[in-house]
């Protein structure tokens, strides 16, 4: 490791011809990550894709004007540097490799990187002398830093008004499939089914610590049940519903955090008071659910308040008779 981090050189130290070489290496591995991008996007987000193969395009055309440049003051043979060789140079996040990646989070890299290579080339054209260098170097760094206006060119010839409306829709529906239904599901799971053991042992023995102990093994094996459950029954690829695993974590940490919710005040040696915050608790949590079924799900506030709140009463309510019996 320290080998490794001594072999590298500052860039302060690159003469102008490995400055040329990294900035043609750096065209070129931007180039695949955008057509990397494009490719993964082709299927559900087509007009996305055509934008990020438009950008791959414009960073082949910047690397031929480079490597043009180089055959021009130094030859044809162009010498082997890349960002990982130059000390505190900017690298790449390899999130392309990642099974899943949303829409904003590619859009999003794809911004940062346009502008940490307008840094590089504003600071490569400072270090040169050769009038014709620091012209191409110049010129690129304002094509880099005028991203977001090339973005909106290739928008408007590849993505418009509808289609991104059409793609935005897509990627919101698939992170209220693989992130908002299973995590829902978990926390009505683990707040509702969780307040009969957690209230009855509560009542029946005005005990705050037993009552904890059963609250903390009810909701963490609920919490793994529920996450198992949902990363083995369906593995989303006929159903669109994404990555088991994400729903399968989702699902089972929800879950356990909604019955958490409720056992944690039993920690409180007070029996009256600790029981009055888990009842304050549990109805935050239920007007949370309320609100995320009415702001996700677009369940209407009234019906889902009637299918949530009415329930959660019922629930309460049982186990509050049967430990108080």
């Amino acid at each position: 490791m320290l080998s490794s981090l001594a072999s590298r050189r500052k860039f302060d130290q690159l003469s102008e011809q490995e400055v040329l070489a990294l900035a043609i290496s750096s065209e070129e591995d931007d180039a695949r990550i955008y057509r990397s991008y494009a490719q993964r996007l082709q299927a559900d987000y087509p007009a996305t894709a055509a934008i990020f193969t438009g950008m791959a395009a414009e960073e082949d055309d910047h690397r031929r004007q480079l490597i043009d440049l180089h055959q021009s003051r130094f030859g044809e043979v162009i010498p082997l540097i890349r960002r990982e060789h130059v000390a505190g140079f900017y690298a790449r996040r390899p999130v392309w490799l990642a099974a899943e990646l949303p829409l904003e989070t590619i859009r999003g890299e794809a911004r940062a990187m346009e502008q940490q290579a307008a840094a590089f080339y504003s600071r490569a054209a400072g270090r040169t002398q050769d009038a014709a260098t620091r012209r191409l170097l110049g010129d690129l760094a304002a094509a880099e830093a005028g991203h977001d206006k090339r973005a909106e060119a290739l928008e408007d010839a590849s993505l418009g008004s509808d289609e991104k409306a059409a793609e935005d829709a897509t990627a919101r529906r698939q992170f209220i499939l693989t992130w908002v239904q299973p995590g829902l599901a978990g926390l009505m799971d683990g707040s509702v089914s969780t307040l009969a053991p957690i209230f009855a042992t509560a009542f029946a023995t005005q005990d705050t610590w037993t009552t904890f102990l059963v609250g903390l093994a009810a909701s963490v094996g609920a919490g793994i049940s529920m996450g198992f459950t949902e990363a083995a029954h369906d593995d989303g690829v006929l159903s669109g519903r994404g990555s088991p695993w994400k729903r399968g974590i989702s699902s089972g940490v929800m879950t356990a955090l909604g019955g958490l919710g409720h056992a944690l005040p039993y920690l409180i040696p007070d029996f009256w008071t600790a029981t009055a915050i888990a009842i304050a608790v549990v109805f935050v949590e239920l007007w949370a659910i309320v609100w995320i079924q009415h702001r996700y799900m677009e369940t209407p506030f009234l019906r889902a308040t009637l299918q949530v709140v009415l329930g959660g009463a019922l629930v309460f309510a049982a186990g509050a008779l049967i430990g108080g019996g």
